[in-house]
C-alpha cells in the first residue's frame, strides 16, 4: 500500500443485523476486520463490535483516529 493510499478507508459490504469486529490496533491482516492480531502486539488496543444497521457497502476507517469508529469520517485525510 502507498503511503499515499495508507489510510484510506476500506469499503465492505455489511449485512443488516449481523455483527463484526473492527480492528483498531491496525496490526489485524484482515483490515478492516479484527484477526486477533492485537493479543500478540504490544497494545492496549482491542476489537471494536458491531452490528451493521443496514445492508451495503459502508467504508471503515483504516487510521483508526475516526471520531465515528468503525466507519470513516475522513480524518484520514488531515494525518
Amino acid at each position: 500500500m502507498s503511503e499515499e493510499k495508507k489510510y484510506e478507508p476500506i469499503g465492505v459490504e455489511l449485512e443488516e443485523g449481523k455483527r463484526y469486529a473492527w480492528c483498531s490496533c491496525s496490526h489485524s491482516g484482515d483490515q478492516p476486520f479484527c484477526d486477533g492480531s492485537h493479543r500478540a502486539a504490544d497494545t492496549d488496543k482491542v476489537s471494536m463490535g458491531f452490528e451493521a444497521e443496514e445492508s451495503g457497502t459502508k467504508y471503515l476507517c483504516t487510521c483508526k483516529q475516526t471520531s465515528n469508529p468503525p466507519y470513516c469520517d475522513g480524518t484520514h485525510n488531515s494525518l
